[in-house]
């Protein structure tokens, strides 16, 4: 499925719920660039066998809502830019994703200014190399608990923060940057930042 409704740029509902996903592996791009789509329920989708989800609702930028909190990403590994462009995404419950096989998370809240909370906190990241913008633009983040990540594996870091102009406080003291090879602008624009710790 993957890009079957790319570019769909003035269509602004779809009924996916007669879809039988059960064999589907790849998402990726899947809604990418349906920038009209106010509204999606995905609550039947069955992802269980699904690989990629990269970009899959990137620049889905009307969408105020989104509930993918029935997702099954055990098999995910790749969601590079999954939500990235979402800009008006107020909520967004991915508490219950399995990331542990999941190898790409650059860009995948890119543009999801709107996004006042995000629980990535059981994100399991062992197996990430690229974290590149994972964050970049989430103006409206006041707080974020990212004491569970590991990054052992992760190369790029540049851009990840870029942009979090309402993080107060961020604590990167469990972060291993032994293969970290890029960090520029890491926390460009992070300008209500009183805390950081890089220890």
């Amino acid at each position: 499925m993957s890009s079957m409704l790319r570019g769909c740029s003035r269509i602004s509902s779809f009924d996916l719920s007669p879809l039988d996903t059960s064999n589907v592996t790849d998402m990726s791009y899947m809604l990418s660039g349906c920038s009209k789509l106010i509204s999606l329920d995905l609550s039947s989708f069955d992802t269980s066998q699904v690989e990629s989800m990269s970009r899959m609702f990137d620049g889905c930028s009307s969408l105020a809502s989104l509930d993918v909190s029935s997702f099954d990403t055990s098999g995910a590994v790749g969601m590079k830019g999954m939500f990235s462009g979402c800009s008006k995404l107020a909520l967004l419950d991915v508490s219950s994703f399995d990331t542990s096989r999941v190898t790409g998370m650059s860009d995948m809240f890119h543009g999801c200014s709107s996004l006042s909370s995000l629980d990535v906190s059981s994100f399991d990241t062992s197996n990430v190399w690229g974290m590149k913008g994972m964050f970049n633009g989430c103006s409206e983040l006041a707080s974020l608990d990212l004491s569970s990540f590991n990054t052992w594996l992760v190369s790029n870091l540049s851009d990840m923060f870029s942009g979090c102009s309402s993080l107060k406080s961020l604590d990167l003291s469990s972060f291993d940057t032994s293969y970290v090879l890029r960090m520029n602008d890491m926390f460009s624009g992070c300008s209500s930042l009183t805390s950081l710790d890089l220890s």
